[in-house]
């Protein structure tokens, strides 16, 4: 007798998987040399990823086209204003947001016997876009608050 595959979305997954992909993360910064420089405790450093993750979930929940105008999130808009005053370049917000995709990609794939590989693709699609459009907000918002995707009374985003 053959076993049934327990098949779930990539929403589901990282919902559950958070604090893992999170943890996951913060080894792989604690662990880079460029991240030395700005003494920061775990919490501290973190405090931004339970919101990107619900961000995300919702994107992959209540999908929109690839490429078009992402929702506005105030806490990537924070994240990055907060970055600013904690010391971080640039070239650091960018190498965090790019080890986040990989801690991402990492727990998908810990979780692939559990994955709908029909809806994989598109979700690991949606999954780069969404994590770089709040680099985009957060890089913004650490250059200028002035910027357009930096406004100072942020909407909330709108969950269907």
């Amino acid at each position: 007798m053959t076993q049934r595959r327990v098949v779930d979305n990539v929403a589901s997954i990282l919902e559950q998987e958070t604090q893992s992909s999170i943890r996951d993360w913060l080894l792989r910064v604690e662990h880079n040399p460029q991240f030395i420089d700005v003494p920061l405790d775990g919490e501290v450093r973190c405090a931004h990823l339970p919101h990107l993750f619900r961000d995300l979930v919702s994107r992959l929940r209540y999908p929109f086209p690839l490429g078009s105008r992402a929702l506005t999130s105030p806490s990537a808009a924070e994240h990055g204003r907060l970055r600013q005053k904690q010391g971080y370049t640039a070239a650091m917000l960018v190498e965090e947001s790019r080890m986040l995709q990989a801690s991402i990609f990492q727990t998908l794939q810990n979780n692939v016997q559990r994955v709908d590989l029909g809806l994989l693709l598109v979700g690991v699609m949606a999954i780069a876009d969404e994590v770089d459009s709040q680099l985009a907000q957060a890089m913004a918002c650490y250059v200028s608050e002035k910027s357009i995707l930096c406004p100072s009374k942020l909407v909330a985003r709108s969950v269907i």
